[in-house]
């Protein structure tokens, strides 16, 4: 079958099921659908700002890296874009139809062994997509990959077992998922609604967020606190004779060990010797060279 002509795929079976418990009875904060949303395209832009360290030729070179979020509450419609990595058309069905890259049978057995159905379980499984049909009748994923001369295409689900995926022209570089609400959740095609929502959830994202043409995320220095705190964890530990090394809560920053008196700098070389940081029995070698001194 030609590629040019809409084609209907099944999900696989783990798939059927994790969309029947994401619909019916896994969340009552069915909000968090735009937190994993937000998160994927925070992700598919981190992937793209890898690979132009080692790919020079991307498709829509020039477009700012950002998510883009509308609504419409009189057609009760959703859009959010990011402008990242995108996909090709096998990788829509490789990603979005097969167990294999969306972690759904890790997260169908954790819900088996009686993990608890709470906000953030969804998203420890890399299953946040499937968040989106709580809410929607309908959900389009409009995608093009960052490799140039690849085509764009639509990938659409009612959720109901099937998708389909078809050719789609004048598409830019990234994702685009256009969400359908179902009646009851009109709520959060109103723009002061998904605005509270996106103030809530969008801390940890480190690219420009606009809701309907207006900025709603301060953008953070990437990486600052993240340092900071793998460095804390990485630290030597107790039973090691060298004295700690520092660290910053600020940045991450390491500073060299500190002694506790600077005096010693006005000793001569001959006191600055291996003996002088400690001969045999001084339990403190800093504060014997001082004295000296």
């Amino acid at each position: 079958m030609s590629n040019t002509t809409p084609q209907t795929f099944e999900f696989q079976a783990e798939i059927k099921q994790l969309l029947d418990i994401v619909i019916h009875s896994l969340y009552t904060e069915k909000e968090i659908f735009v937190r994993e949303l937000i998160s994927n395209a925070s992700d598919s832009l981190e992937k793209l700002r890898h690979t132009r360290i080692t790919e020079q030729d991307v498709q829509d070179e020039k477009l700012e890296p950002e998510i883009n979020v509308t609504t419409d509450d009189k057609t009760k419609r959703i859009t959010i874009q990011d402008f990242g990595i995108g996909m090709t058309r096998d990788e829509l069905v490789r990603n979005l139809g097969t167990i294999a890259h969306s972690g759904s049978k890790a997260f169908l057995k954790a819900l088996g062994e009686g993990a608890q159905k709470n906000s953030n379980l969804i998203g420890q499984f890399g299953v946040g997509f499937y968040s989106a049909f709580m809410v929607a009748k309908s959900v389009k994923v409009y995608a093009r990959s960052w490799r140039k001369d690849e085509p764009g295409h639509v990938w659409s689900s009612e959720g109901a077992g099937s998708y389909t995926i078809e050719p789609s022209e004048g598409e830019r570089r990234g994702a685009k998922i256009v969400i359908e609400l179902k009646d009851d959740c009109g709520e959060f095609a109103q723009d002061w609604r998904m605005k509270e929502i996106l103030e809530r959830y969008s801390a940890f994202v480190s690219f420009p967020i606009s809701l309907n043409g207006k900025r709603v995320n301060t953008v953070r220095p990437s990486g600052c606190g993240t340092r900071a705190r793998s460095r804390r964890r990485s630290t030597p530990s107790s039973t090691s004779s060298r004295p700690t090394r520092t660290t910053s809560r600020a940045c991450g920053f390491t500073s060299a060990p500190t002694p506790r008196s600077r005096s010693t700098r006005c000793c001569s070389p001959r006191r600055r010797t291996r003996k002088s940081w400690g001969s045999r029995g001084s339990s403190r070698p800093w504060r014997s060279t001082a004295a000296r001194c």
